[in-house]
């Protein structure tokens, strides 16, 4: 299906202002944004126009209702500077998961895609080109409706914003196994990218930060022993030569750097076992020599290094190095970039779009 997307460019680009090599995490954004509206049924007036304020009613139902979720995507270039996203279309698809868990309209996938493309040609110049740094997407759905009253709204908006970032983990994370909070149940919207999920952490993420933690590692929410994930990762133990990983069982995301991170590990030889896992297992690998090395895995992150986990008053230590990890790395940065072949098919370049 072929989508006409109007476009309206910004008189003047702030891309010049912008220092590449010092990038403040989340603040600073890109000239344009991607706009479409859903009233009446289906979605209308695709877009592309200068990032601005958007107007708010007070009683829009996202913010009374929760009615809001999100994905999380990147754009690189190659040698040749083209750009280049990362197993878009799974990402138009956990969108459209996260739509029926939420009582939300699925986005056309085709539409979600052409409009990245032609966003990312017309901010390729905001792509920062040092190793480690990318073009972060932000494709929202949110319930604009103006009502108060406890029912799926009628009206939403779907929005593609970008935001230049620089690497975002620079050293090995400590964990606090979190013991007290929750993040997901079986049943709820753990598997879903909701604004919500987020928004619980916060507070457990901030404690966990008091107690010199970086991030929280989360268990199941009845006996607060079966590892789900890591803060906004997906989360890998290297056990006896073996990967362990969380399977999925409703309440952990369904992460494309998660399933890409698998493909790779298998396709360098490595044994990859979905499963669950308790902390107890970890604590006892760890003391037997057998817990070889950890990893988080997540679009903003890519892999973040594992140095120890902390719980009930102890402290397991993981690793002080993570040579598989690395190796993973380095071969995921090395497809979105170009600079080795892209064998399992996930790259799809930006061509000139609006030529």
């Amino acid at each position: 299906m072929s989508y006409n997307i109007s476009i309206t460019k910004i008189q003047q680009s702030k891309v010049e202002t912008i220092d590449f090599n010092n990038i403040p995490l989340g603040t600073i954004f890109t000239d344009h944004m991607f706009i479409c509206d859903y009233e009446n049924g289906k979605w209308t007036n695709p877009r592309i126009e200068p990032l601005a304020l958007i107007p708010t009613h007070p009683a829009a139902m996202a913010l009374h209702y929760g009615q809001a979720i999100f994905e999380g995507m990147k754009a690189t270039v190659d040698a040749e500077g083209n750009p280049m996203l990362f197993r878009a279309n799974k990402n138009a698809a956990r969108l459209n998961f996260s739509a029926d868990r939420m009582g939300m309209p699925n986005f056309p996938e085709e539409l979600f895609v052409e409009g990245l493309k032609q966003l990312v040609d017309l901010e390729r110049n905001w792509i920062p080109p040092t190793d480690g740094s990318a073009l972060y997407l932000r494709p929202f759905m949110y319930a604009d409706e103006p009502f108060i009253g406890m029912r799926a709204a009628t009206h939403f908006k779907f929005i593609i914003m970008a935001s230049p970032a620089g690497p975002f983990f620079s050293k090995r994370i400590k964990l606090w196994a979190e013991k007290k909070y929750i993040r997901a149940a079986n049943g709820g919207t753990g598997e879903a990218k909701a604004a919500g999920n987020y928004a619980a952490a916060i507070r457990p993420t901030e404690l966990a930060k008091a107690k010199g933690y970086d991030q929280v590692l989360w268990l199941d929410a009845i006996e607060h022993k079966y590892i789900q994930e890591v803060g906004t990762m997906n989360i890998f133990f290297k056990i006896d030569g073996k990967f362990i990983t969380p399977k999925r069982d409703g309440s952990i995301l369904d992460g494309i750097t998660r399933m890409s991170v698998i493909d790779i590990l298998r396709d360098k030889g490595f044994e990859v076992i979905e499963r669950t896992i308790t902390i107890d297992e970890i604590k006892e690998a760890s003391k037997n020599n057998t817990l070889e090395e950890a990893f988080g895995t997540g679009t903003a992150v890519g892999i973040a290094y594992i140095q120890e986990i902390g719980v009930d008053g102890e402290t397991i230590h993981v690793s002080n190095e993570s040579p598989v990890g690395l190796e993973v790395n380095d071969t995921l940065n090395a497809i979105k970039t170009g600079k080795v072949e892209d064998k399992f098919g996930w790259m799809t370049k930006v061509e000139n779009e609006l030529a």
